[in-house]
């Protein structure tokens, strides 16, 4: 009887470490990624340029008439909203004031007709041809007063009088430029450069300009790189300021323009943290993620240290990896791992 229940016992025994084996979940090691930020070597490449107003604007009346006063003159600057004419206005005037005598009594009308519809005195349709009729003065009496308006003319954005084409007492059709007007509310850089520069277009990284007398230098965007050369075989550069600049900034003033390129033929590598490499047999080495999210041993070539502290990889990698930059002590190579976030600022040590 003993022996059986011992018998009964190893059965049990071995059961149990059966079931046990079965249920156990394999280990697997959590990483952190990072991607190689790839190093180029840039030059600049330095032109003359010329600061321009941003627009260079014709104004004039809407309407046609006799000029009555012009209150600027050449080389003024001036505010938008600021009046630099007007016409003689008296014939719209006299019109504004007949079509508003007629809207006034055709009201009066209105409202009498109104009064007998109600009554049932007069039919729906005189009804709603009186009120038609009255709409239609308004609006002509709007037209009017619009053409009244017209008589004065205001400076658009801020800027300089450049040229003033008429005299008091000229008479201007509707649209004939009466002034030029330099926009200055936003200033932008021109410069011309090579058939050979503009080959390399897709490598210009960033612009810079010192304006002659300022000795500063300004932050440039690019607005346009003409398609097409001039007669001299260059490329027509237009930029823009990227923080509105000095009131010492005159349009005409010339400019050095700088033209950073990256040179691509000269890179020096890619840059990762100093985290991610290990050393295996004396040779420095990173883990690349596989997209079966196991790891792959890389042998690299180390060159010096970047400004911000990284390895500089030099040979070995090409930027488009992801490579484990917390955990590679303990990594084996093809060990499968599970890829986690890396923690924020504000969670300093993923405690949070």
């Amino acid at each position: 009887m003993k022996m059986r229940m011992k018998g009964w016992i190893v059965v049990a025994g071995c059961l149990l470490c059966a079931c046990s084996e079965g249920t156990r979940t394999p280990f697997v090691r959590s990483v952190v990624l990072t991607t190689p930020v790839v190093l180029e070597r840039t030059s600049v490449r330095n032109y003359s340029g010329v600061v321009r107003e941003a627009h260079e604007i014709s104004l004039g009346f809407k309407t046609a008439g006799q000029i009555e006063c012009i209150r600027v003159g050449e080389g003024d600057y001036v505010h938008r909203g600021q009046l630099l004419a007007e016409l003689d206005d008296d014939d719209y005037r006299l019109g504004v004031e007949a079509l508003q005598i007629q809207y006034d009594q055709l009201a009066d009308e209105v409202e009498r007709t109104e009064r007998l519809f109600r009554q049932k005195s007069v039919s729906a349709n005189d009804y709603e041809k009186a009120v038609a009729g009255l709409k239609q003065l308004g609006v002509q009496l709007q037209v009017n007063r619009n053409k009244l308006g017209y008589t004065k003319l205001y400076a658009p954005v801020d800027g300089y009088v450049e040229s003033v084409h008429f005299s008091p007492a000229e008479m201007v059709d509707a649209g004939t430029s009466v002034f030029t007007l330099l926009d200055v509310s936003s200033m932008e850089v021109e410069a011309d450069i090579p058939a050979g520069e503009y080959r390399q277009r897709d490598r210009f990284t960033g612009y810079v300009c010192r304006p002659s007398g300022l000795g500063e230098d300004y932050r440039m965007r690019l607005l346009s790189l003409a398609p097409r050369a001039d007669g001299n075989q260059l490329y027509r550069l237009r930029l823009a300021f990227a923080e509105r600049p000095g009131r010492g900034l005159t349009a005409g003033m010339n400019a050095a323009v700088g033209i950073s390129v990256a040179d691509t033929a000269a890179a020096r590598g890619v840059a990762v943290p100093l985290c991610a490499v290990f050393r295996d047999g004396g040779r420095p080495c990173v883990w690349e993620l596989r997209p079966d999210s196991t790891v792959v041993k890389r042998v690299v070539t180390l060159g010096n240290t970047d400004s911000e502290g990284r390895a500089v990889v030099v040979e070995g990698l090409t930027g488009g990896e992801r490579i484990v930059r917390a955990g590679v002590n303990v990594l084996q190579e093809g060990e499968k791992v599970r890829v986690i976030d890396a923690p924020g600022e504000s969670n300093v040590g993923g405690m949070l």
